[in-house]
């Protein structure tokens, strides 16, 4: 039964910053993609960050480029986003997902992911 689990989330003030993990398991974390969606009330889910299977490649939503970053840990079937320079626009409900791909693949649609996590809320007050 593949599991993945969110944590980190929470409440920070605005220019704080946050280390979210997804901790994965029943499945082979090596050979999946990963990436983070988030989804704000009343608006749909979009991406914000994906990581290729090696780590070689990495893509940001333009909203989190330069404030986010995306690492994974294949030893320890862990992904993380760690969020700088928060923003009350950033607060939403965080997930990560995994995906099958080939070793520098990133992926951005979130139809071409097959896993999801429940999700960690992350609120950012001004």
């Amino acid at each position: 039964q593949v599991q993945l689990v969110e944590s980190g989330g929470g409440l920070v003030q605005a220019g704080g910053s946050l280390r979210l993990s997804c901790a994965a398991s029943g499945l082979t974390f090596s050979i999946y993609a990963m990436g983070w969606f988030r989804q704000a009330p009343g608006k749909e889910r979009e991406f914000v960050a994906t990581i290729s299977r090696n780590s070689g490649n990495t893509a940001y939503a333009d909203s989190v480029k330069g404030r986010f970053t995306i690492a994974r840990d294949n030893a320890k079937n862990t992904v993380f986003l760690q969020m700088n320079s928060l923003k009350p626009e950033d607060t939403a409900v965080y997930y990560c997902a995994a995906g099958t791909g080939g070793s520098w693949v990133v992926i951005m649609e979130s139809q071409k992911y097959d896993y999801w996590g429940q999700g960690t809320q992350v609120t950012v007050s001004s």
